[in-house]
């Protein structure tokens, strides 16, 4: 035996009350007063006696309204894409909508198939932190027209409204944080750059930062894969052996971070006296690695919240032009960038 009796219907009330399902749907949407008071006290004594609850996604379908949005992100797992959901959670409950989340699993395949499953629980919209690969043209069946947010990737001619961390700021601040310090010598350390529109921007703003600098200060920057732990130890090891005091490391994102941690702890080096880093990306573990990890932390939870309220906008019927808005980091100093005296 099940251990839970079936649901009951709208029909099943209908039977109980001996009315039509026209009629219980009139009492449901608080039009009794088009019904005798009669036939509404047999009507509200079936639906107490059968414990009948109306599906909400039933009745907002019938206004025309789902009051869901949907967010596809990249992978689940990372710490920005759990900060990014909490603060869009947080603006579409208090804007009375529901969020639905589609994972990706870093799967690009899966991105327009994501969008698919959730066009069929009609959602209003979606916030896409999606990995930024597809072409808008690609993705644009899969949307069906709906009001569409990016955050912190774009998609190539996709013009929609679009949240991110200024990258250029971040990485001025990154520079402008270790020359102070007293660091010369700098390797940028990125995810391989692909498509990404963050890696993209973060690399030129780098290259530009530096070239403004020079001849004061030299650097160059890498790309650093998952599945090559040894490649980034041995460019770590060519970095400061070339380098004439101790240099400084600046990881592009958090993930990166983490791998630096773990290629500088092979080496047996440091952090601060024999090579600094920081990053872009405050993770929750950060405080508590060594003497204490730099970075610049992203505003996560106010992106989030700014991508849900750009995008109920959107579904109010805000025409405007697609908006690029990119908020500012800030900057955590540690130990990972203290040289010693």
């Amino acid at each position: 035996m099940s251990p839970h009796p079936p649901r009951s219907t709208i029909a099943d009330v209908a039977r109980h009350a001996g009315v039509s399902k026209a009629t219980v749907s009139r009492f449901l949407n608080h039009r009794d007063t088009l019904l005798s008071p009669e036939i509404a006290q047999r009507v509200e004594a079936a639906i107490e006696a059968l414990a009948y609850t109306p599906s909400p996604m039933a009745q907002a379908l019938k206004r025309g309204r789902s009051r869901l949005i949907g967010l596809v992100v990249a992978d689940i797992t990372n710490p920005y894409s759990v900060a990014v959901l909490s603060g869009a959670e947080q603006a579409c409950r208090q804007a009375g909508y529901l969020m639905m989340l589609f994972n990706l699993g870093n799967e690009r395949e899966r991105e327009s198939v994501g969008l698919q499953v959730l066009s069929t629980y009609q959602v209003e919209g979606f916030i896409l932190n999606t990995l930024g690969l597809e072409q808008g043209s690609v993705l644009a069946p899969a949307l069906r027209g709906r009001p569409v947010v990016l955050v912190d990737r774009l998609h190539q001619g996709l013009e929609v409204d679009f949240v991110s961390l200024d990258n250029v700021r971040a990485i001025d601040a990154c520079l402008d944080h270790l020359m102070e310090a007293g660091y010369r010598d700098f390797l940028f350390i990125t995810e391989p750059l692909g498509a990404v529109s963050s890696r993209i921007e973060r690399t030129r703003a780098y290259e530009a930062r530096l070239a403004a600098l020079a001849p004061a200060t030299q650097g160059r920057w890498v790309e650093a894969g998952a599945h090559d732990p040894d490649g980034l130890v041995q460019a770590l090891r060519d970095f400061r052996a070339g380098a004439s005091r101790p240099p400084a490391v600046i990881a592009g994102n958090g993930v990166v971070t983490m791998r630096i941690v773990a290629a500088v702890t092979t080496l047996g080096w440091r952090l601060g006296p024999d090579i600094g880093l920081i990053g872009i990306d405050d993770t929750p573990w950060a405080p508590y690695v060594g003497p204490g990890i730099s970075a610049v932390a992203q505003p996560t939870d106010a992106l989030g919240n700014l991508a849900a309220r750009c995008l109920i906008e959107r579904i109010d019927g805000l025409a405007v032009p697609a908006r690029a808005i990119r908020l500012p980091g800030a900057l955590m100093a540690r130990g990972s960038t203290r040289l010693a005296p």
